[in-house]
């Protein structure tokens, strides 16, 4: 089924619509992955946010934690401009992509396990389109088991840790950070010192993987 136009949660479908009427102006519907078709860093956020990716139909634009990642993608050579706060904006990522575990906004943005389970369909073949050395960063638990579910890997081998790395048998690396939500950033879980090493990280890794030879 085209993502578009994709309804296999019911209750997300549902609160879908009702957020249409009561927003005619959002997006209200699954919001695609953004950025380069060939990148070498993809970045797994959970879902959605109500006013935020949900409205602008671009993931992290004009939600919170997309101030953070949108700043440190600049920082980092990632992007052409420091913020996203449209579709129509002119941003643009540089061998970059951005993606969600789950590509609705669920109510209260807490998705059940059976959606993100659903969902893992699209984002597995995400990752199966991505080229051998393609860095993953996770942001999050979520994402992270998400990653792994996409897979078919055991959750218990790679456990979830700030700035963990790990090399999966698809050839690809896999790098943890703490989501980059309002809560995580306001109790200091998440600082903007940690989410650039985890960046810093990520450059060395796509640098380090782009000299790797072909097999």
């Amino acid at each position: 089924m085209n993502l578009n136009d994709c309804q296999q949660c019911p209750r997300l479908a549902q609160h879908l619509q009702q957020v249409r009427a009561d927003y005619p102006h959002y997006h209200a519907r699954p919001v695609l992955p953004f950025g380069s078709d060939d990148p070498g860093l993809l970045i797994v956020g959970l879902a959605p946010g109500m006013h935020g990716a949900n409205a602008t139909g671009r993931p992290f634009t004009g939600d919170h934690a997309g101030i953070l990642l949108y700043q440190t993608l600049y920082d980092y050579g990632f992007s052409n401009q420091p913020n996203a706060e449209h579709r129509d904006d002119g941003l643009q990522l540089h061998h970059c992509r951005i993606t969600n575990a789950v590509k609705c906004l669920p109510p209260e943005n807490k998705p059940l396990t059976s959606e993100i389970k659903t969902c893992n369909a699209y984002l597995a073949a995400e990752l199966q389109a991505l080229n051998q050395g393609t860095v993953i960063l996770a942001l999050g638990l979520i994402a992270h088991q998400a990653i792994l579910r996409a897979g078919a890997l055991k959750l218990s081998s790679f456990a979830f840790k700030h700035g963990a790395v790990y090399d999966l048998p698809s050839g690809h690396t896999l790098l943890d950070s703490y989501h980059c939500s309002r809560y995580n950033t306001q109790t200091k879980r998440l600082t903007p010192d940690m989410f650039q090493a985890v960046f810093a990280t990520a450059r060395d890794l796509c640098a380090k993987n782009r000299q790797k030879p072909t097999q």
